[in-house]
């Protein structure tokens, strides 16, 4: 196996989702009816900004588009949670990113007539724990205890839509081929199940190899199998890939694993050589050659450099 990505998950989301052709198959698939008939698809667009701290990285990816809705502009915010376990309290998330959105187009409306009204945000979940989601609970109001009804003009309510890929069956996982590959593997990627699947998951990017984003696609998912496979060889993907798709997309396997090691390799010794100077220089602080200030000043650009290469290895 090929060394491992960290955040595969986030990657495959936003390789995938940051695609407009993927996002609208989703959106055409997965909003009710009276909402998607008020949206334009057409003029859908992705927003670069992120709005997941750093320290949820790990169990959090998402995406922000910017929509019109009925004539006005609006914002549709996708919350992907890849994590094992079931999380009460995601709806306190939603709204601190929906507040941040909000700030952010107020950011971007100075100067601008200042009686703009605010755009509606479309909050959705995707999620893939091992625990259901229990649909009772994507209101707001549903974290509150007591007199919930007697004092609900002084509680913020929303509702998001949820897209629990646990409890759907493979036939409901529907979109655009590339779309259902991706949520197919996020079904099952903490599934015992995964092997078996691989060749009837792969299998539908038979079609989509033909075209010409078919290479780019297939080394977008290999990055992904190689990062999260356990036990299993690149010979062994090689195979399954030959009898699900075909056996020139067989034949790209072995360069797309030599290509994603040679990265390793490269992204390894760039951040072995920062490390070691960031060791040089708590060294010479040990041995009083510098002082507090002057080790600080040293280090901090070199560790803005190693964060920067950890975070473009995520992306």
């Amino acid at each position: 196996m090929t060394e491992i990505v960290n955040n595969p998950h986030d990657k495959l989301f936003r390789e995938t989702w940051s695609k407009l052709e993927n996002a609208r198959s989703f959106l055409q698939h997965y909003l009710p009816g009276d909402v998607l008939g008020l949206m334009d698809l057409d003029s859908l667009t992705v927003c670069k900004d992120s709005f997941v701290e750093k320290e949820l990285a790990d169990y959090y990816s998402d995406m922000l588009y910017a929509i019109n809705i009925a004539g006005s502009s609006g914002f549709v915010y996708v919350l992907f949670e890849h994590k094992s376990w079931y999380e009460k309290y995601v709806h306190l998330q939603l709204l601190e990113y929906m507040v941040k959105i909000w700030q952010l187009f107020l950011k971007q409306q100075k100067g601008k007539h200042p009686k703009d009204p605010l755009p509606i945000i479309i909050p959705l979940l995707i999620c893939h724990g091992g625990q259901a989601w229990p649909l009772e609970r994507v209101h707001f109001s549903a974290l509150m205890g007591g007199p919930v009804q007697e004092l609900a003009r002084y509680i913020p309510d929303f509702k998001f839509e949820l897209y629990d890929l646990t409890g759907l069956s493979d036939d409901e996982i529907k979109g655009a081929i590339m779309t259902r590959v991706v949520m197919l593997l996020f079904k099952y990627s903490t599934h015992p199940q995964l092997r078996k699947k691989l060749p009837e998951i792969l299998g539908l990017m038979f079609d989509l190899f033909q075209q010409k984003t078919g290479l780019q696609y297939l080394e977008i998912i290999m990055r992904y199998l190689f990062s999260t496979l356990e036990g299993v060889s690149k010979e062994e993907i090689k195979e399954i890939v030959e009898k699900s798709i075909s056996n020139q997309a067989g034949g790209c396997i072995m360069t797309i694993a030599e290509k994603l090691r040679s990265e390793g390799k490269i992204e390894g010794q760039i951040e072995g050589k920062i490390e070691g100077k960031i060791e040089n220089i708590e060294e010479l602080y040990r041995f009083g050659v510098l002082t507090k200030a002057q080790m600080e000043k040293f280090m901090e650009p070199l560790k803005q450099q190693l964060q920067d290469l950890k975070l473009s290895e995520n992306s």
